[in-house]
């Protein structure tokens, strides 16, 4: 008997060291993770002098000019937080209104040149944005494009579209075939079924989808660059007003990095039981049809 509680008391000494193990390593690697996020966030506080001082400051009397700087000042950056707002949703919701359609089409319809259109819209994803630009630019410059929403909006559109389907693709392909088949026989017609029957079970992988979308455009700089301009500057572009040749103003552009950033982190805080949900309910499914 006491041999057998010894043996428990190790064992669950070992599994107590496994456990605090683990949650070390995963301090350590939030810890790498949360820094550079977490340095931006004090220098977003600090003086341009604090931000040079040698060594680093971690104590420091704080100030709110910087955001007041890019909030209200001269170099604002609001206007360019609503176009990258704008640009962003605009392409989110002409991504998903394609991209469901097209991704059911892929997984469950049966038609010629299926495969040859799959890999077309795979190798879209493989072109490198780099050689796109020229095209791109005299397209829009032909058409009027350059500096608008609608010209930026499309093109994010173009590079959007091609990872939403392929991501949609894998939940259509984990609803059971059966349940489409039973509404069929019920005189359901193709688009009631998807509707009504495929839709809902598919809801976290759109969910998770859209925001993957949103991010991806959230975040995109080189198309911004080229083919925005003055009327139309996302943020990711605009944060580079706080770069020149004479200096770099470090705080005001962590300051504008915070705000940028605002919008994901809300969204990513807000979605997360979503994104978790549609992450999993592929495994799951998939697992259980392989048992």
């Amino acid at each position: 008997m006491a041999k057998r509680g010894r043996q428990l008391s190790t064992s669950t000494s070992r599994s107590a060291a496994r456990h605090i193990a683990l949650y070390a390593i995963a301090g350590v690697g939030l810890a790498v993770w949360a820094f550079p996020v977490l340095w931006g966030l004090l220098t977003s506080f600090k003086t341009e002098r604090d931000v040079l001082a040698y060594p680093p400051k971690f104590i420091f009397e704080p100030t709110l000019a910087n955001y007041r700087e890019v909030i209200f000042g001269a170099s604002s950056i609001m206007p360019n937080i609503w176009s990258s707002i704008v640009v962003a949703s605009g392409a989110t919701v002409l991504t998903m209104l394609f991209a469901v359609p097209a991704a059911y089409a892929l997984a469950r319809l049966r038609y010629p040149a299926k495969r040859a259109s799959g890999f077309y819209v795979l190798a879209t994803q493989m072109l490198p944005p780099v050689g796109l630009i020229i095209p791109y630019y005299l397209v829009l410059q032909k058409i009027g494009g350059l500096d608008s929403y609608s010209g930026l909006t499309v093109i994010y559109l173009t590079f959007s579209l091609p990872f939403a389907v392929w991501l949609m693709v894998s939940y259509f392909e984990d609803v059971p075939l059966e349940m489409e088949e039973a509404a069929l026989l019920d005189r359901a017609g193709r688009l009631r079924a998807l509707w009504y029957v495929i839709l809902p079970q598919v809801r976290g992988g759109m969910a998770v989808t859209t925001i993957f979308v949103f991010l991806n455009a959230w975040n995109e700089f080189l198309f911004a660059v080229v083919l925005g301009g003055n009327r139309v500057r996302p943020v990711t572009v605009a944060m580079f007003n706080f770069i020149s040749v004479e200096q770099t103003q470090w705080a005001k552009l962590a300051a504008a990095a915070m705000l940028a950033m605002a919008p994901v982190i809300v969204i990513g805080l807000v979605a997360q039981r979503h994104i978790v949900k549609g992450l999993t309910v592929g495994a799951v499914k998939g697992g259980g049809r392989r048992a």
